[in-house]
């Protein structure tokens, strides 16, 4: 049985590192206000708004719901399922583009 004085090592995280992170999270965030702020258009915008929210999404995740200090396959079985869907998503809306068109071309434009 140990004691108190060995209780608890090892086991928490600094506050420091908490502090940095939502120090980050904080820049992310006034970045992806900045992109407004300019009035970035198009592709440009949309790639960097969520390249923006990916990263804190991913910083969210891996500290703050401690997944960095987990087994790989606890990760995997979080973060195969969501990608998977995204991947089905990016397909599908691929696919929707080439029916729309084929539907156009077949039936003409009303």
């Amino acid at each position: 049985m140990q004691g108190a004085a060995g209780q608890g090592t090892g086991q928490g995280h600094s506050i420091r590192l908490y502090l940095v992170v939502w120090g980050w999270l904080f820049v992310l965030s006034a970045c992806s206000y900045l992109v407004d702020y300019f009035h970035l258009q198009g592709l440009l915008r949309w790639s960097l708004i969520l390249l923006f929210m990916v990263v804190k999404a991913g910083l969210i995740t891996a500290v703050f719901m401690h997944l960095a200090w987990e087994r790989l396959a606890l990760i995997y079985v979080i973060l195969v399922p969501p990608t998977a869907l995204l991947i089905f998503v990016v397909i599908m809306a691929s696919e929707a583009s080439y029916t729309l068109f084929t539907r156009i071309a077949y039936f003409g434009a009303s």
